[in-house]
């Protein structure tokens, strides 16, 4: 098996709210021109996000696909599987596969039965092994109908997934992100750990490996998934990204957060502050 990618581009440290849109907005540029050349010579894009709850997922999708052509693009979240799909997955993600000229997000994939589901008791022992044991080859057979896959695992501390549902349990908006469930989850960190490994140890293959995210800092990770994106994939037109020295944050730090302006902030104060920007 091939070891997993660790991607973090080195020049994204802490970046001001300025320096996010503007690097944002470059990177999604570039997505739409990767677009253009996948519906225009029918190539089949599947992007993969898996993580734990809270992780950040959704939001980093949400980021790209936010000014793709909708009619080409997908976004599959499967939620809880019927009886027939959980009995027939890999027949039942064959479904959900890319259309010549379209990309497909998944928002957690058929990976579930390797992370949430044993974690959970959703499936049998027996249906686990089996996953594990034909996923590679199933798809390598994808790969070879000319299927371009992306495996993406967004990582994040046991602390900053407690923040996240903290918050979300105080939003007006957002309250409904969190379910009894992501805290079951939650609880059986460890058990899930265990099956991450095995999951990357396992299904982590020279041509279809598994690259992590760190995605504690959410804006960062979202700038980190799309980059390799862009670099891991040929199309016309493609700009040679640069290499961004961002401007280092002033001693005196400020910053907005819930409508409330923060002067004159120490460093200790301003990264409290940010942390919890970050993950809203």
């Amino acid at each position: 098996m091939s070891k997993i990618i660790n991607f973090h581009y080195k020049d994204y440290k802490k970046l001001s709210r300025s320096e996010y849109v503007e690097e944002k907005n470059i990177l999604q540029i570039e997505l739409l021109k990767l677009q253009e050349d996948i519906i225009k010579n029918n190539r089949k894009l599947v992007i993969i996000f898996e993580g734990r709850d809270a992780a950040g997922k959704g939001a980093t999708i949400k980021r790209f696909v936010e000014y793709l052509i909708p009619k080409k693009t997908r976004i599959v979240e499967l939620g809880i599987p019927s009886k027939s799909q959980n009995r027939n997955w890999f027949k039942t993600y064959e479904r959900l596969l890319p259309n010549n000229g379209e990309i497909v997000f998944f928002d957690r994939s058929y990976y579930s039965r390797a992370l949430i589901q044993p974690t959970m008791n959703y499936c049998t022992e027996n249906q686990y092994k089996n996953f594990i044991k034909k996923v590679n080859l199933w798809e390598e057979n994808q790969l070879n109908q000319d299927l371009i896959l992306i495996k993406f695992y967004l990582s994040i501390e046991k602390e900053n997934q407690s923040l996240r549902f903290k918050l979300r349990e105080t939003s007006k908006l957002k309250y409904w992100k969190l379910s009894e469930n992501d805290l079951f989850v939650s609880a059986k960190w460890d058990l899930f750990t265990y099956y991450k490994n095995e999951m990357f140890n396992k299904t982590s293959t020279k041509k279809s490996p598994w690259i992590v995210i760190n995605g504690n800092d959410k804006q960062i990770a979202r700038l980190n998934a799309m980059r390799y994106v862009l670099n891991k994939i040929n199309y016309k037109g493609k700009l040679k990204l640069k290499t961004t020295k961002w401007s280092k944050i002033r001693k005196k730090y400020n910053l907005s957060l819930f409508g409330v302006k923060f002067n004159n902030l120490n460093k200790q104060q301003f990264e409290l502050l940010y942390e919890i920007k970050s993950n809203l």
